[in-house]
Formats: structure tokens, sequence, C-alpha cells
């Protein structure tokens, strides 16, 4: 198969799903945690840093307090100390210690399960709700970051120029029953092959195989 097998983006779209199927045919969620709380506290810390990062760091913060009744007892300043490798720690310190008040207050102690509520918590953007919904209560999301934006726009699978209209775009040509484990297979294949120094747009597996000039795929 070559560049005209993939002129539309019905052909492109399938083709990447078949790939990364292929690739990750199991989907492991990258951030260590144990339930739907610490998971919501892994993703906050999750922005602008690596999951591995993240990983290395929440251990002793869970440890400290891995339910929000129990991290609403633990100064700003202590979280603070301990996501500090994490970057913009003043920021998600607030965040973790606000978010798990509101939980506590108004949702029983429990993550709420809607996106309209996890939104109203401190740190909580529509893409780390989405994150939560589909990973920790399996309700079918497709969280965009900026490098699974970056995906869309070298497969042409979107033209969008942010992350909100690109989640619009992959929704709309995927089946609902696959968002969640593809975007874990985005995340995967982006980190490994498809970088955002490491390819052009047109260098590995999938890239090349739209581009004129690329290889038998």
């Amino acid at each position: 198969m070559r560049q005209k097998t993939f002129s539309t983006r019905e052909a492109r779209a399938a083709f990447v799903s078949g790939k990364l199927a292929e690739l990750y045919p199991e989907t492991p969620i990258p951030l260590a945690h144990k339930d739907a709380y610490t998971l919501l506290v892994a993703v906050v810390l999750s922005a602008q840093c690596t999951d591995k990062r993240v990983n290395e760091v929440t251990p002793a913060l869970f440890r400290l307090a891995d339910t929000p009744e129990k991290m609403t007892g633990v100064p700003v300043a202590e979280i603070q100390a301990i996501i500090r490798p994490c970057g913009l720690s003043p920021q998600k310190a607030k965040a973790i210690s606000g978010l798990s008040r509101i939980i506590v207050e108004k949702h029983g102690g429990n993550v709420p399960r809607s996106f309209e509520e996890l939104e109203e918590l401190p740190g909580v953007g529509h893409k780390t709700a989405s994150v939560v919904m589909c990973q920790a209560f399996g309700v079918p999301a497709f969280p965009v970051d900026t490098h699974i934006h970056r995906l869309a726009r070298r497969w042409r699978l979107s033209k969008a120029r942010n992350v909100v209209e690109t989640e619009r775009d992959l929704k709309e040509q995927f089946p609902e029953a696959e968002w969640n484990r593809l975007h874990l297979r985005m995340i995967y294949f982006g980190r490994e092959h498809c970088t955002a120094r490491g390819c052009n747009g047109h260098t590995c597996m999938i890239c090349s195989c739209f581009n004129p000039r690329g290889g038998s795929c």
C-alpha cells in the first residue's frame, strides 16, 4: 500500500487504528494509582511533567495522604515540598489541597463522576476530567493533549488549531468504543516513535505511509 491508498481521512483513520492496535494490544494506564482519587491527583501533577517523574513523586505523597480526607489535613507547604520535582508546585499544591477539600465537603469524599463536576475542581480542566472519566470510571472520552493534537495534524486526521477542536475531530472519526484505548495508544506511539522532536511528520512508521515519498506500509 502506498500514499494513494490513504487519500481520504477515513482510510488514514482506519490505518492508524489498526496499526496502533497491532503495536499496543494492551493499554495499561501510565500513571500509577490505586483508585479514582489517586489517579486524579496524579493527572493534576502530570501537567507539563512526564508521567515517569509523576510516578517517582506520588509514592511519597500518597504515603502521607492517599484519600481526600487525609489530604485536607496536610499543609499546602508540605504538599508543595513533596511535589516540587513535578514543576509548578505552588499551583499544583494549592489545587490538590483545594480539590480534596471540595471532594470531602461537596461529594462525600468520593471523586465526582461527571465532566461538569470534575471541571469545577481546582486544577482540573477538560483534559484532566476526560482522563479521570475514561481511566477511572470507564466512560468513553478522548483526552487530547498537545502531543496527540500534533499527531492528529501530522496524520491529517484533523486540521484543528487547538486541542478542543482536535478532540471533536477524533471523536467523529473513531467509534466511541475505541476512544479510551486509542488515546492511550496514541500516547505510547508518540513517546516511542513519533516524538515532538524525533519525527518531522515524514519519518516514523505511520507518518511515512502518508508521505508521498514514503515506503510500503
